[in-house]
C-alpha cells in the first residue's frame, strides 16, 4: 500500500465521519438556538431545559437517516476489507 493510498483512505475516513456527523450537529445547533431564545424571550434560565428536546431532535435524526448511515458504513468497510484482501 502506497503513501498515496493511505491518504486516499484517510480521506475517504474523514469524509465519512463528517458525512455521519454533520446532520446531528446542525440539528443540535439550531434546537439549541431556538430554546435559547425562547429562554431570553420568557425569561427561564434553566439550564437542563435544551436537553430534552435536542436528545428528541437527535432521536428522531436517528430514525430518519439511520439506514442510511448504515448503509454508508457497511459500503466503506467493504471497500476497506476488499482493499486488505487485495493487497
Amino acid at each position: 500500500m502506497s503513501n498515496l493510498e493511505v491518504l486516499d483512505v484517510m480521506y475517504q475516513t474523514f469524509q465519512l465521519a463528517l458525512k455521519l456527523a454533520l446532520p446531528f450537529l446542525v440539528v443540535s445547533m439550531v434546537v439549541g438556538v431556538l430554546i435559547a431564545i425562547f429562554q431570553a424571550a420568557t425569561q427561564i434560565n434553566e439550564q437542563t431545559l435544551t436537553f430534552v428536546p435536542k436528545l428528541l431532535a437527535i432521536m428522531a435524526m436517528m430514525g430518519f437517516l439511520g439506514s442510511t448511515m448504515l448503509v454508508m458504513l457497511q459500503d466503506f468497510t467493504r471497500g476497506i476489507f476488499s482493499m486488505v484482501a487485495g493487497g
